[in-house]
């Protein structure tokens, strides 16, 4: 972080200084007391079952809503305070700030997108609301040009609030999707929702859209427009995947292509890959240096479809981050491509998909009727909430871990995918120990 004092801290904030007002924050803002970070802020909250104050014994200095141990900038609000800081610093230092929303792909193209500039301070993993912004704005210092944020929605008006803390001039909107539908209650609303990030542009920033899918195609922006897809400006020609799924393919835009081999599985990443481009476009970087990046990225964000293999031959697939329907279809495509030119069977192992409300049932059935068409040798269902995509359900990761030890063969291919909260990521650990499992 830019250095400030606690009296700047406090003023910038409407807070008031327990402790010493000169004493100068110089590193970054965190949430997580058992890893301080030297002259750094500790930001403390007051949660349901753990109340940050009582651990800030280890700071250098604390924003919280009620004195600490260590010198304290008290504020009513510690998450509204951390905006406004947030917000004051991007003013000072005055990057320029890139957003990627939508309802799947927002963190690989974010960390594609990152690797595209080198330099820029980004997002890291998924941390997109309202406290991973503003502390990703944070870690800014005076030297950097542009800061690289993912931004989600839970809801109507999340989006807005992010862009007034920090204010994109170039916004990438993916697409629309099921994800999180049970919390915003329809797609329309998602829609809504994600059209604020290109409402919030400039008039002299760029709208990066997805041609492709017509509810983010008419999202109205003040901004220059400039799309990305199969009929976008920025475009693909001639997919090839290698026999892990991992494309090769043409990048096109204004009549020149240019040759890109991803490092990443699945045919679903040549668009989160051009929309990364896209965006890299917008603030002035070449083709052939996007497409020669581009094929030198290795992920960040673990737990995307990353692939590995054991020693016994048996492939697993690690898509534990995150899922939704649209996710699950893509990794599902990549198992098979994988799985294809192999001996063994072709395995998922699928979770629930959470935040899906009253669609869960039937959106777990559509997957597991879609696994079944991809011909998908096995389908193992862990957990009541997915046990509608058929195949054979258990009903906890103890139970799975017991199936996979007594069925799985060397050369199978596994693919582990569900939403992160339900804990299947153990399942692809306890798969990846090679000679964990008797065959």
């Amino acid at each position: 972080m830019i250095p400030l004092s606690l009296a700047q801290i406090a003023a910038v904030t409407g807070g008031a200084v327990c402790g010493d007002p000169t004493l100068v924050v110089t590193g970054p803002a965190y949430l997580d007391s058992r890893s301080p970070h030297s002259e750094g802020l500790f930001v403390a909250i007051a949660g349901e079952r753990v109340d940050g104050h009582s651990f800030a014994g280890h700071a250098h200095a604390v924003l919280g809503s009620r004195p600490t141990c260590r010198p304290t900038v008290v504020v009513p609000d510690p998450v509204v305070a951390l905006g406004r800081l947030a917000r004051h610093v991007v003013a000072a230092v005055a990057p320029t700030v890139l957003a990627v929303t939508g309802s799947h792909g927002k963190t690989t193209t974010k960390d594609y997108l990152a690797a595209l500039l080198p330099g820029a301070v980004a997002t890291k993993g998924n941390q997109n609301n309202e406290l991973g912004v503003p502390l990703t704005a944070l870690q800014l210092k005076a030297e950097n040009d542009f800061l690289v944020l993912e931004m989600g929605a839970r809801g109507v008006g999340h989006l807005s609030y992010l862009c007034d803390i920090a204010r994109p001039r170039v916004g990438a909107v993916l697409g629309v999707g099921s994800a999180h539908v049970g919390e915003f209650g329809s797609l329309e609303l998602t829609a809504a929702a994600k059209g604020e990030l290109p409402a919030a542009l400039p008039g002299d920033g760029v709208a990066v859209l997805n041609a492709d899918d017509p509810r983010v195609a008419a999202m109205p922006t003040p901004a220059r427009v400039l799309t990305f897809g199969e009929r976008g400006d920025v475009t693909w020609r001639d997919v090839c995947l290698d026999r892990l799924a991992r494309p090769s393919f043409s990048l096109g835009y204004a009549g020149r292509w240019e040759t890109v081999r991803l490092r990443q599985s699945g045919a679903h990443q040549v668009i989160n890959a051009c929309a990364a481009a896209a965006v890299a476009l917008a603030v002035g970087e070449q083709l052939p240096a996007i497409a020669q990046r581009l094929s030198t990225v290795e992920s960040p964000s673990s737990m995307r479809m990353a692939v590995s293999q054991r020693d016994d031959g048996l492939i697993v697939i690690d898509d534990t981050y995150n899922a939704n329907p649209e996710s699950m279809h893509a990794a599902l495509k990549a198992l098979v491509s994988i799985g294809s030119g192999r001996a063994g069977r072709t395995v998922a192992v699928l979770g629930e998909m959470r935040e899906l409300g009253t669609a869960s049932a039937p959106a777990h059935a559509e997957v597991g009727t879609f696994a079944r068409v991809l011909g998908v040798d096995i389908v193992l269902a862990v957990g009541a909430a997915a046990h509608p995509a058929g195949g054979v359900g258990v009903s906890d990761i103890h139970s799975a871990l017991t199936w996979l030890a007594d069925h799985l063969r060397p050369h199978d291919t596994v693919l582990v995918k569900a939403s992160r909260a339900a804990g299947l990521d153990v399942v692809a650990r306890a798969l990846n120990r090679s000679g964990a499992w008797a065959h």
